[in-house]
């Protein structure tokens, strides 16, 4: 029997074993906030937050001083595939293993490796983590099977607060509209064109297309921008502009989507499991050691767990 819920102001149907787990992200203990987070992103609304994550990386390429940092360092233009991919696999292995497991702990020891002397200000630092907050959520907002549930918004809060704290990032917000509000004023500021921007999103498109059925490929481009939404930043990033049939087409296919996905059971494997990916890049899975970027400092230089 399915059973019936409130969503945006209409009553759909969803699947029991959904509206189960439904009720479990709108009441958990607030102590249980990882496990929330772990559940949001690997069950419940997986393959958005997957979407959302896979279009935060694009928008540092629309802060010219990131994207200077980003281009001097080389690594996307040269391995653009390894770079998408281990940034994914970086996040999914915080969110899956937990921040304070022996994987996550060796997960922020390489973030604060790679990101360590690395230019930029305080905001430029904190903008680019609370991309992977707040893109995410949005894109779970307006395109989702269903919106996240307050517990949901504060937990993944609580996460990025927690990794913030980890890697030293400073002025980490503390509730989701404050993240909100920090990320709207930095990008009202900062967002512009520049050619080395530009650069890294061209390199960076076949990523995407590498995930798309060969008729489509030509499309990954406008696809991104339709997506993304906002002129402004698809104008920073050299992206064809989408018009408002694109978009009336996307939106049309994920309601499809959504309807489906509403009357069938809550999927019982995790959208990600350590040490697997289901890529080109790793086919038989991968050790930790093998993530994250070529050029990084030799760790035993570093005196503690800072950025800089």
């Amino acid at each position: 029997m399915q059973k019936q819920v409130l969503r945006a102001g209409a009553t759909v149907n969803l699947h029991p074993t959904l509206a189960a787990s439904l009720r479990r992200q709108e009441s958990p203990s607030p102590n249980d906030w990882e496990a929330t987070f772990r559940t949001m992103v690997l069950y419940d609304l997986a393959a958005d937050m997957e979407l959302g994550f896979f279009l935060s990386y694009y928008r540092n390429f629309a802060i010219p001083s990131i994207a200077a940092t980003l281009y001097r360092n080389g690594e996307i233009q040269e391995r653009p595939m390894k770079r998408s991919y281990d940034t994914a696999i970086v996040i999914y292995e915080l969110i899956a293993s937990g921040l304070d497991s022996d994987r996550g702990q060796s997960m922020v020891a390489l973030l604060n490796r790679a990101h360590r002397n690395v230019p930029g200000s305080p905001d430029d630092y904190l903008y680019v983590l609370l991309t992977l907050l707040v893109v995410p959520i949005r894109w779970v907002q307006h395109h989702a099977w269903r919106q996240p549930t307050g517990a949901e918004l504060a937990a993944a809060s609580r996460f990025f607060a927690e990794l913030g704290a980890r890697m030293n990032v400073q002025g980490m917000p503390e509730t989701y509209a404050e993240a909100e509000r920090f990320f709207d004023q930095y990008e009202a500021t900062h967002v512009s064109a520049s050619i080395e921007g530009q650069k890294l999103m061209d390199a960076t498109v076949q990523v995407f297309q590498s995930r798309l059925p060969l008729p489509l490929r030509p499309f990954a481009a406008r696809m991104i921008s339709v997506m993304l939404a906002d002129d402004r930043l698809v104008g920073a990033l050299g992206l064809p502009r989408s018009g408002r049939g694109s978009r009336a087409t996307l939106g049309i296919i994920l309601a499809v989507r959504n309807a489906l996905h509403r009357r069938l059971p809550l999927q019982r494997k995790p959208h990600f499991t350590p040490g697997k990916a289901g890529s080109s890049l790793y086919p038989g899975g991968y050790s930790l050691d093998q993530i994250g970027p070529v050029k990084v400092p030799d760790p035993s230089t570093f005196q503690s767990n800072e950025l800089s």
